[in-house]
């Protein structure tokens, strides 16, 4: 959306065919905004749900910006730089005491000036107003750890980390310069199957030359003590 102030974007929340939560993610990541000082940011409840009103925020997602390293052409971008990019606005996250929850190649927003982690709506760390809570139940599967996978099989629910994140981050990073799931399971596979496979904890082969695909591998680890933190990555990839 676009007026006098800029260009914003919209969120509308309602109920969808699984979760009844999706209706509140829109006023829940306000207030995590709100919270974490981006201005601008406005929420209010309509007859299905909540929305939200926020500043746009102009780039790119990882995804998109690796697309010629996905089809073997000639690299465009320096992939380490972009990782490093990736790698520093989460741990900036994590200092500020949030995890985000929800890490995937399409919440990276890479422009010359800026990099930006978007869709707060499943963050933890600070408060929310309990009328627009709710639990964790996993976020996009190829990106979710196994530790995360398991507890959600086991309960339904689970509580973000920045182990996860960091995982979610090194699952990104992988999907987006292979074109493959960090942990394979068949496609057609249900979603509970496919949080079994990735529960056991076996990736694939990183096989990415260098520092990137030896940091890869390293926050893929089974275990989240295993892992670098967010800053330990950024150190990782700066030298």
């Amino acid at each position: 959306m676009a007026g006098e102030h800029g260009r914003h974007a919209v969120k509308l929340g309602y109920p969808s065919r699984t979760h009844a939560h999706t209706a509140l993610a829109p006023a829940r990541e306000a207030h995590i905004l709100q919270q974490l000082g981006r201005t601008g940011t406005h929420w209010g409840e309509w007859a299905l749900g909540t929305w939200s009103v926020q500043p746009w925020h102009a780039g790119d997602s990882l995804w998109h910006l690796w697309e010629s390293h996905r089809a073997g052409e000639e690299p465009r971008r320096d992939i380490d730089a972009d990782a490093l990019r990736c790698a520093r606005v989460l741990a900036d996250l994590h200092a500020a005491g949030w995890v985000h929850g929800d890490v995937q190649p399409l919440h990276f927003l890479l422009s010359a000036h800026e990099t930006r982690l978007i869709d707060l709506g499943l963050a933890h760390g600070g408060d929310v107003p309990q009328a627009y809570d709710f639990p964790h139940r996993g976020c996009l599967v190829p990106y979710e750890s196994p530790e995360i996978s398991r507890s959600v099989l086991d309960s339904g629910t689970a509580v973000p980390t920045r182990a996860s994140d960091v995982f979610g981050l090194g699952a990104s990073l992988f999907m987006s310069a292979t074109g493959l799931r960090a942990i394979d399971f068949p496609p057609d596979a249900e979603r509970e199957e496919q949080r079994r496979v990735i529960a056991q904890g076996r990736h694939r082969d990183v096989g990415i030359p260098g520092r990137l695909g030896r940091v890869i591998e390293a926050m893929l680890s089974p275990e989240p003590g295993g892992r670098p933190t967010a800053e330990e990555v950024c150190a990782a990839l700066r030298y």
